[in-house]
């Protein structure tokens, strides 16, 4: 069967292995994305597959957070071309939404609708503000964001604090920075164990029940055990190495955090968008 370049591209993007292991893992599978990604993880190179891509939008993702880091959102504002995606006019456009949305306690498409059609008008262009986040501090804590490559990904998160001065120590403004880069980057799929789906942990085991066949009882167990824990270090982002120093877990991260600011920091959620992206 004849594999197009972009077939191994997209199965390339969505675990992260060698482009010449995606293609004999397609033409194994005469093509088929799931079953190629199945074949590539029983065989232990792909440990979890990410969602890849396949929509393809022009726009930004934009985010702010107040000076007193108790408020934050994130928008997606899409147009038609990357033209558009680079005008000054859209640009700026874009600043004013989420300046706006600070304010917004209800609909944001609703509430900026007369300001998107006047835009739309004198642009050319349709434009479409096509999701929205607002982060409100419940409790003391505190809200950090970050866009990476001019808002191709947008990440929020909100923090848990004990004591209010926290929030606006450069300290912690830093590790705020540090763990929103870390999500933009390292993509977790859930906060900790207890967001994955009981049947993505099921398949997992399965998987892992395939690769240990045949080795002796006495010790599958801790194979197994040690294969979970793995997983789970990949994907739950408490349990993540982070990504500016992979042997300390982000938990531990934290922990260290709180230990020089002399305060207890936990991450309550957090958000991540990639453009275009459902």
């Amino acid at each position: 069967m004849n594999i197009t370049a972009s077939q191994v591209k997209e199965l390339r993007d969505a675990t992260n292995v060698s482009m010449m292991d995606c293609k004999r893992a397609l033409q194994e599978s005469e093509g088929d994305m799931d079953q190629a990604v199945k074949l590539l993880r029983e065989r232990g190179m792909a440990v979890a597959a990410k969602k890849a891509s396949r929509v393809a939008k022009n726009g930004k993702v934009t985010a702010k957070v107040s000076d007193d880091a108790q408020t934050g959102v994130m928008l997606e504002v899409n147009c038609e071309t990357d033209f558009v995606t680079r005008n000054e006019l859209f640009q700026n456009f874009v600043v004013e939404l989420t300046d706006k949305a600070m304010g917004i306690e209800g609909d944001v498409n609703e509430a900026v609708k007369d300001e998107l059609t006047a835009k739309i008008a004198e642009i050319g262009e349709n434009l479409v503000i096509r999701k929205t986040e607002k982060y409100v501090v419940d409790g003391t804590g505190a809200v950090a964001s970050y866009i990476h490559m001019g808002g191709t990904v947008g990440v929020l998160v909100e923090f848990g604090l004990e004591k209010v001065e926290t929030a606006t120590a450069d300290a912690f403004k830093e590790l705020g920075l540090d763990i929103c880069l870390h999500v933009a980057a390292a993509n977790p799929t859930a906060l900790d164990r207890s967001g994955i789906p009981e049947n993505l942990v099921e398949d997992e085991k399965s998987l892992f029940a395939k690769q240990v066949e045949g080795k002796p009882e006495n010790i599958i167990e801790g194979i197994l055990k040690g294969k979970l824990n793995k997983f789970y270090s990949k994907i739950c982002l408490l349990e993540q190495g982070f990504v500016k120093e992979e042997k300390v877990s982000i938990t531990a991260l934290l922990e260290a955090k709180g230990k020089e600011l002399g305060d207890t920091i936990t991450i309550k959620r957090y958000t991540r968008w990639k453009l275009g992206e459902a």
